[in-house]
């Protein structure tokens, strides 16, 4: 793994194992803020307070914390299950600056937690916050409808095509309650019918830095 600095200032890495970077280059902060705070956890902390989470991509662990400290200051229960199939080691998220990046130094322990916690076991963070992390594919989940949000941050279809089929967003569809949202950075023609084929609504939004849109479907 090869950390960057991304233009807004925040860390990346990239996966020579897959040849994309975690994140955006235009700004790894910014993107998880535009993508999966605004465009995803704020539209459901408008509706409900107590929100079942499913991250697709655990990767740095960015969302996970962002998404902690956006609970605490909204006053939000959240219950965040994150999959990641090829976990970055505790070395790789120490060098990290998304604490400073924040504006919160202080929370750098809390974010390391993340990637402390023990796999496939649910730890409670805060009264906000509760945390799950599995060690699996996205193609071996399945589950029941628990899920109101689903932040889908998998590497880009051409990277990891076997992420992106009807198959796999027909079981993510299985698994969320109805009126569930998930959103992505991906906006690409073939990736929406692919959603409307597994049964979701697809709206179109202004994407972040250096995309010119993203996806939010709604079940």
């Amino acid at each position: 793994m090869e950390l960057i600095v991304t233009q807004d200032g925040s860390h990346s890495v990239f996966s020579s194992r897959f040849g994309v970077t975690y994140h955006s280059k235009f700004g790894a902060v910014t993107e998880s803020a535009h993508v999966f705070i605004n465009a995803g956890l704020r539209y459901k902390a408008a509706v409900q307070h107590e929100i079942a989470l499913l991250e697709v991509g655990f990767g740095s662990g960015l969302n996970a914390f962002m998404t902690w400290l956006e609970a605490e200051r909204r006053n939000l229960r959240v219950r965040y299950t994150a999959l990641e199939a090829f976990p970055l080691d505790e070395t790789e998220a120490a060098q990290f600056n998304f604490a400073e990046q924040l504006g919160v130094p202080d929370r750098q322990e809390d974010f390391m937690a993340l990637h402390r916690c023990p796999w496939g076991e649910p730890v409670v963070l805060s009264e906000a916050f509760t945390f799950e992390k599995r060690l699996q594919t996205l193609e071996s989940f399945a589950s029941p409808p628990l899920f109101d949000l689903v932040y889908f941050d998998a590497f880009a279809p051409q990277a990891q095509p076997e992420l992106w089929t009807e198959e796999i967003f027909t079981a993510l569809y299985a698994a969320m309650r109805p009126e569930g949202v998930l959103v992505t950075y991906c906006a690409q023609g073939h990736f929406k019918r692919t959603l409307k084929k597994a049964g979701f609504e697809v709206e179109r939004l202004q994407g972040p830095p250096g995309k010119r849109e993203m996806t939010r479907a709604l079940k």
